[in-house]
């Protein structure tokens, strides 16, 4: 199936959905080193074929429009005739990258308390030319009374004086009007240079609070600085405790693998000796048997009595990579799963707790949901040759492809363990996590919860089923 997918480099996204992350990522490193194989091979014909010079010559750009100029472009170059780079940091004159963070953040911070400052001065200044307008009407209006009560006493003095008299009492009149246009004109002189000190004070008061305010936002710039970057170590530290951890996982699974191979291959090297042994001994008979009477035939060597678990029942190879429906599913697992013992508990030769027949994803996942973690199934796939394990996991469910094409049960992907029978790659996980990340292990099988049971068109209830 993988090789296929490969050949094809494309999956159907139904068998997508059936895959988990760890069996996805899988999948996306396989498809990329193909992509990768593919491009270095075509590199590798490219280059041979231009050394043969049976390329064809690339076309010249096509030209532009009349009167609008075809866009180019045109790298620097340096003395070496190459396109010229200037890498940072490289020059002694180059700013370290904090000196340039650095001066950037005083340059922000001034600027925007210059901004502050600006806006606090303009309130300023509005505040004290709305009290010196205030004041300046107050004034005139003081002056206007002035001027209309002396010019009244004018008329009245008029009226009931005589002409020495309304002289003289004009001239004190006018006097009078001088001297209140000369407090008046002092007054007002007064109110600008008070006006023109409180701007100074206003500017100066400005400024203060500019060099102030960059400063504490500078300083508080750098105190998120130094917060961020201690986050980030301890952030650091953090994923590095684990994935010191998860590599410990990868070593100890990697070294279980590792002694199930050399297991595996001490087993196949025993049986190929049996094998021998057992040639040996026909051979020997053979021969025994061509030997006149008086002869007595040597005696043939010791039968090993352990059972050779390595001889797989070879199965007919399958036209189509995947099932094209249901009854297809159904037919493969009657004449070729059926007589290898799927699904069949071997220490009671009844259908097993965790065995369930074709159900969709969905019913599994309904299936499992109020179980505890731990609990698992194993349901029969309508969209590979094969089966799927789904379990319930501490955060979620997941579904685990187990792959039948290479004539034994393994988990879809590279580098998985093979196991003879399906009990057999149960039976394992009970002990061993399906993943060193996830550690899956198959601790509370979950039986039927319907009758007739879901596996009834797979044995035509002819074994008795395990209750719930």
């Amino acid at each position: 199936m993988l090789e296929q997918i490969l050949k094809d480099m494309y999956i159907e996204p139904a068998l997508l959905n059936e895959l988990n992350e760890d069996q996805k990522q899988q999948l996306f490193i396989k498809l990329r080193e193909e992509q990768k194989r593919r491009y270095r091979e075509h590199e590798r014909e490219w280059e041979e074929a231009e050394a043969k010079n049976k390329l064809k010559p690339k076309k010249s750009p096509k030209p532009g429009k009349a009167g609008k100029p075809v866009k180019t472009v045109k790298f620097l170059t340096g003395k070496d005739n190459k396109e010229w780079v200037w890498v940072m940091g490289e020059h002694p004159n180059d700013q370290s990258i904090e000196h340039m963070l650095q001066k950037e953040a005083q340059e922000k911070a001034l600027q925007q308390a210059d901004k502050e400052a600006e806006e606090l001065r303009k309130k300023e200044e509005l505040e004290l030319r709305r009290q010196y307008e205030e004041d300046r009407r107050r004034l005139e209006k003081h002056k206007a009374e002035k001027e209309a009560e002396i010019r009244r006493k004018r008329e009245e003095a008029e009226l009931y004086q005589t002409l020495k008299e309304a002289r003289l009492e004009a001239e004190r009149l006018e006097k009078e009007k001088k001297k209140t246009e000369e407090e008046e004109k002092k007054k007002l002189q007064q109110l600008q240079e008070i006006q023109e000190r409180n701007r100074r004070k206003s500017v100066e008061r400005a400024d203060t609070y500019k060099n102030r305010r960059s400063t504490e936002i500078y300083s508080k710039w750098k105190e998120n600085r130094e917060m961020f970057e201690r986050m980030a170590i301890e952030s650091n530290k953090e994923v590095e405790k684990s994935w010191k951890e998860q590599e410990k996982k990868a070593k100890e699974a990697e070294q279980k693998r590792r002694e199930m191979a050399r297991q595996a291959r001490k087993e196949c090297i025993e049986s190929l000796k049996r094998v021998n042994n057992k040639i040996h001994a026909t051979n020997a008979f053979k021969a025994a048997s061509r030997l006149p009477p008086d002869l007595k035939p040597p005696l043939p060597p010791k039968r090993n009595v352990l059972k050779d678990k390595n001889v797989i029942k070879k199965s007919k190879p399958r036209t189509e990579p995947l099932p094209p429906d249901r009854k297809s599913v159904v037919e493969w697992f009657v004449s070729e799963e059926k007589p290898k013992g799927a699904g069949i508990d071997p220490d009671t030769g009844n259908v097993a707790e965790w065995f369930h027949g074709i159900i969709s994803r969905t019913d599994a996942e309904r299936l499992l949901e109020k179980k505890a973690v731990g609990s698992f199934i194993v349901r029969v796939s309508e969209r590979v040759w094969g089966y799927t394990i789904s379990y319930k996991a501490q955060d979620r469910l997941k579904h685990f492809l187990i792959d039948t094409s290479d004539d034994g049960y393994q988990f879809f992907g590279a580098n998985q363990v093979q196991h003879e029978t399906l009990s057999d790659l149960v039976k394992f996980h009970k002990e061993t996590s399906i993943t060193v990340i996830g550690e899956e292990k198959l601790l509370h099988p979950c039986g039927q919860i319907v009758e007739p049971p879901d596996h009834a068109e797979l044995f035509h209830s002819q074994l008795q089923i395990t209750p719930l």
